[in-house]
């Protein structure tokens, strides 16, 4: 009897609903409520340390940067005042939540935001010029040429114009880029007159693919051409004001250490020898420059953090060193604080000779605060480090912010810097031990380092390289492993003392120990090039996964927690997404001349009219295809006779391309999609995508859903920005691709379809 009254007690006691007469929705067991009540209270703990005092400054960067791409996000262009009224009230509401713990860094965030939109916003409208709204020929130029680029086949200048043919052009543009025959490119600061083909500034070539108008218009461009016929130079009407004098001397300069380097060393060592030191990476043949990129050693072209750092710490040791040869200065002033000095200097005048780009002004920014940090006995590769950075560069060029080079910048020097303060130090642990001598005496230690900065930096850079350029570089670590040590103590400090040098005349030497360290490094860029795989290509995918991929290297960098794993969970999935992400099964370009249909085989068949082929290349390279547009497969599964062509789609419904006008009345018939550079009569059948639409909508890209298409033009119904405003429409026609009629029709497809003769 007690022993059953004990188990009923124990009943009762592990039901309590059923002696109190109820029954709960859930009752966990006593443990795993308290689990979850311990989970909860370590959750809040992390959650608290992440918000601690200082934590926040680097995601005051991040909401600035967001504000940023919410203006550039827009489809039509905000007016300033309405930017500077929301800021001024985010601002005014963070003043007034300042003595609320919760509520200020929310609204402090929100203000940084909106400080990011106003940015922008301001910046275009301090900018503001003309764009070129359609093709012209045979008009007359003449200005002042601002830059010089050389490359392969062909130069290129940019004109701030003086004088144009008014009675061609509707726009008064105020600079024009345009192609020169190789080798005639007058100098910088010339005023020169020409006659020219301008077109409108290049829109996206595909939808999600990258605006070269938006990019030109923040650069002041208004139109883009070649010139026809030769270049005169002439009498200026007046004197060049100080910022072209300033680019005419250090155009002079570059162009003076490029001709001595070219002199000693030629061919792509001294291309890649001039782009290590002036920043001119034009010239570097397409085969070297390609197997850069393919190796993942395409970062050292391009003059940004690593060079910055490089010559900041030759310059500062070789300073240091030369102070303490001097014992009347280095008994009386502190030689490391005035090595600095001079390392800054060095640094200051390496970002001007090399053209100052986003990613050297990013560099030479955080260069400067670790140097000044040296000066004031305060130690600042921090995260506010790179915070203040990004802020410098977002205020002087928002527009960076959709550029691959900050993209990829800012995201190795993140990834580093965290590395560096969560996972390097324990290679200075234990150093004192037997073991970590003999490592360290093997270069283990060294090797090991730039091992793990270049995983960091490579895998940081992946997404973007992957979003912009559709590949990655599966052997990056394995060719920035046996290539950067030799760059590092080899190339680079030959390249400055080499630039030392020259006012001496004895650089010559310098510049073939250069060319020797450049030798290894294409070496090795042309071995890991042959390796099976190389090129890793990518499909193309959208925004939504990049920002995801952002969001997840953000947490994960930033967090100290364990909550930083959230970071992982977001990159998983923004990998899935990226794999997963949805493919055309039609492109179009903007002007019509070009059409892409995906076939049974999941590959697409290409059909165009004119010369242009850069299209087709961006199309394969998003659709990670390895053919070239000079591949014979390309026209497979597309017949065409005069009239016009057809292709079948993967479901086996036809594509109709129609040349002539007899060609709408069978294509309207028995096709699904019918494209034409004309204007397709009224009443036709099939989803139609003639002149008056791809005018108005630009570059299409469609996708088979069933019995309907899913349309996404890059220039959506309503979108007016400066760099792509809206086209009127000519007629009453509708702007969008007409769509398919509801009724059935027969759009089975015949043999003679595609077997028709070319």
């Amino acid at each position: 009897m007690v022993e059953q009254s004990r188990s009923r007690g124990r009943a009762e006691a592990w039901r309590p609903w059923t002696a109190a007469g109820r029954r709960p929705a859930l009752a966990w067991p006593q443990s795993l409520r308290d689990f979850a009540r311990r989970a909860a209270q370590r959750v809040r703990e992390w959650a608290t340390a992440e918000v601690a005092p200082g934590r926040l400054v680097p995601w005051l960067a991040i909401a600035f940067g967001c504000g940023t791409i919410i203006y550039f996000a827009v489809e039509q262009e905000p007016a300033p005042w309405a930017a500077a009224l929301l800021l001024a009230a985010t601002v005014a509401a963070a003043i007034v939540c300042r003595h609320r713990p919760f509520a200020l860094p929310a609204t402090v965030g929100i203000a940084a935001v909106a400080a990011g939109f106003a940015t922008a916003s301001i910046k275009r409208e301090i900018i503001a010029h003309p764009v070129l709204a359609a093709p012209v020929w045979n008009v007359e130029l003449a200005g002042f040429v601002e830059m010089r680029e050389e490359r392969e086949r062909s130069d290129r200048i940019v004109v701030r114009l003086e004088r144009i043919d008014s009675a061609r052009l509707n726009e008064r543009l105020e600079r024009v880029r345009v192609s020169v025959r190789k080798g005639t490119a007058p100098a910088v600061g010339s005023f020169v007159e020409f006659k020219a083909r301008l077109s409108p500034p290049l829109e996206p070539l595909r939808p999600g693919g990258y605006d070269f108008a938006r990019d030109m218009y923040f650069q002041r461009i208004g139109a883009s051409g070649f010139v026809l016929g030769r270049i005169r130079t002439a009498e200026a009407p007046r004197a060049p004001g100080l910022r072209l004098r300033y680019a005419t001397v250090m155009d002079g300069m570059r162009e003076a250490i490029d001709k001595r380097i070219r002199a000693v060393l030629t061919g792509d060592k001294g291309a890649i020898a001039s782009a290590l030191i002036t920043g001119k990476r034009d010239a570097i043949s397409t085969p070297v420059n390609e197997a850069m990129y393919v190796s993942g050693l395409g970062h050292v072209l391009s003059i940004s953090g690593y060079h910055m750092a490089v010559v900041a710490g030759v310059m500062f040791f070789a300073f240091r060193a030369l102070f303490a040869l001097m014992p009347a200065f280095s008994s009386r002033h502190p030689i490391k604080k005035w090595a600095a000095l001079a390392a800054l200097i060095a640094a200051a005048f390496y970002l001007l000779l090399s053209g100052a780009e986003v990613a050297t002004q990013r560099s030479f920014i955080m260069i400067g605060i670790v140097l000044i940090g040296v000066m004031v006995d305060r130690p600042t590769l921090t995260f506010r480090t790179l915070t203040v950075a990004a802020f410098g560069v977002l205020l002087l060029a928002p527009e960076a912010i959709v550029h691959p080079s900050f993209q990829m910048s800012f995201a190795a020097t993140l990834a580093l810097v965290a590395g560096y303060q969560q996972g390097l130090p324990w290679m200075s642990k234990g150093g004192d031990t037997p073991l970590a001598a003999k490592i360290a005496l093997w270069g283990g230690r060294e090797i090991a380092g730039l091992l793990l900065v270049s995983l960091l930096a490579g895998t940081a850079t992946i997404p973007y390289v992957a979003y912009h350029f559709h590949r990655i570089s599966p052997y990056g670590v394995i060719a920035n492993l046996m290539a950067m040590p030799v760059v590092s103590a080899w190339v680079m400090p030959a390249g400055i003392l080499g630039l030392m040098s020259m006012p001496f005349g004895f650089d010559g030497l310098w510049w073939r120990l250069m060319g020797q360290g450049i030798d290894w490094m294409i070496s090795v860029a042309l071995w890991v090039t042959s390796f099976p795989g190389a090129l890793g290509r990518m499909a193309a995918f959208g925004t939504g996964p990049l920002l995801l991929c952002t969001g997840g290297l953000t947490v994960l960098c930033l967090f100290k927690t364990p909550l930083r794993f959230i970071g992982a969970v977001l990159i998983g999935g923004a990998i899935v997404l990226m794999i997963r992400s949805p493919q055309p099964d039609v492109l179009i370009a903007a002007d019509g001349s070009a059409t892409a249909i995906r076939g049974e085989d999941g590959r697409f068949s290409m059909v165009k009219s004119g010369g242009d082929v850069f299209a087709l290349r961006e199309w394969l390279a998003a659709d990670a295809d390895a053919r070239t547009p000079k591949d014979t497969t390309l026209g497979d599964g597309i017949r065409c006779d005069a009239a016009g062509c057809i292709g079948r789609l993967r479901d086996g419904s036809l594509v109709a391309i129609a040349k002539t006008s007899e060609a709408f009345e069978e294509d309207c018939r028995r096709a699904v999609l019918v494209v034409s550079a004309r204007d397709v009569p009224p009443g036709c059948a099939a989803l139609v995508v003639d002149r008056q639409v791809w005018q108005r909508s630009g570059a299409m890209a469609l996708r088979r859903l069933g019995e309907r298409f899913e349309i996404t033009t890059t220039r959506p119904l309503g979108y007016d920005r400066p760099w792509r405003r809206a086209v009127a429409p000519e007629s009453d026609a509708p702007a969008p691709p007409r769509a398919m009629p509801a009724q059935p029709r027969d759009a089975t497809p015949r043999e003679d379809d595609l077997e028709a003769g070319d």
